[in-house]
């Protein structure tokens, strides 16, 4: 039977408007599969609207602050409403990189050097720097789609760049540049759906890079079956790590090394029927829609989520079937 399932889109941020894209497609795919859709704008009165559309389910459309980082999930949880992604904690340590750094170390998953800056240290950002070298990356330290990152090649330019960061939310995150093959893996519930290679037409998958094309995907990404293996693993691992569940990305540097490090997880990924995940998943024989249905039905609230499975970065990894 289908569900009334309320997908919420737009929101505070400024992710908004990738935010309604995909809430739109998401809609339109729970339509498809028999679902009643009510799409709401996430902002001010959100309380009231969900309590006055009756709700079976919440999808959660939402990117970035207000949204992806466990404070409408904090909202859902006290209302007593399913909602999909991961729960609140998780959220919040997912979106807050220097936390989630420090976690993947704990759990000794290989993660770029860096350190966070304040909005009131940017003048100090240099003499912060110490010997982390150039170029390094700059980016907000709570935020997501890149907005914000900028790629700092001399020391001229790195208060300015940790200046723009710390205009979204008030705090940056530098780190040091790996350089290599970006890549990003694909979780449904506990397990690896697959991984996608993102080649871009200059260094670093930005934000032009992400949303006004030129990038090119390889779905599987281009590594012996080995490399691939450990890869989905390190993936997996820092997806335990911070006690995600639902579905999401694991995005991530194959080094020219050898040494692949972990960027960040992405609790609330792009949802468009051309976005990373459902790429993946399409090449794993699951359609759109269909991928929509396996997500409503991981939707949970963390009450009745249950003990979630240690870490363990470098199991053999079980793969999602198509």
């Amino acid at each position: 039977m289908g569900k009334r399932v309320g997908v919420l889109m737009g929101g505070w941020g400024e992710e908004r408007e990738i935010s309604l894209v995909t809430g739109e497609a998401m809609g339109v795919a729970l339509e498809s599969r028999g679902h009643e859709v009510v799409r709401i704008c996430a902002g001010p009165g959100l309380d009231r609207a969900l309590r006055a559309a009756a709700l079976d389910v919440a999808v959660l459309a939402l990117h970035g602050r207000m949204g992806e980082d466990g404070k409408v999930q904090g909202l859902l949880e006290l209302m007593g409403l399913p909602y999909t992604g991961s729960g609140l904690l998780a959220s919040a340590l997912a979106m807050n990189k220097p936390m989630a750094k420090k976690l993947f170390r704990l759990h000794n998953l290989s993660t770029p050097h860096g350190y966070a800056v304040g909005r009131a240290e940017a003048s100090r950002a240099l003499e912060l720097h110490g010997d982390l070298g150039f170029p390094c990356v700059v980016k907000p330290a709570c935020g997501g789609s890149s907005v914000g990152l900028t790629l700092v090649r001399e020391p001229e330019a790195l208060e300015a760049a940790v200046a723009l960061a710390c205009q979204f939310g008030g705090e940056a995150l530098v780190e040091r540049l790996a350089r290599g093959r970006e890549v990003t893996v694909g979780l449904l519930g506990d397990e690896v759906l697959g991984t996608c290679e993102i080649v871009t037409p200059r260094e670093g998958f930005d934000y032009e890079a992400k949303y006004q094309g030129g990038s090119r995907y390889f779905v599987p990404a281009r590594l012996s079956p080995t490399r691939l293996g450990n890869v989905e693993a390190l993936a997996l691992g820092a997806w335990r790590a911070l006690g995600c569940r639902g579905y999401g990305r694991v995005d991530l540097i194959c080094s020219d090394e050898d040494n692949d490090v972990v960027l960040e997880v992405n609790t609330l990924p792009g949802m468009t029927p051309t976005s990373l995940l459902p790429k993946i998943a399409a090449a794993r024989g699951l359609d759109f829609p269909s991928l929509m249905e396996r997500i409503l039905a991981l939707a949970t609230r963390d009450e009745g989520a249950g003990r979630e499975a240690p870490p363990r970065p470098r199991e053999r990894v079980r793969r999602v079937a198509g």
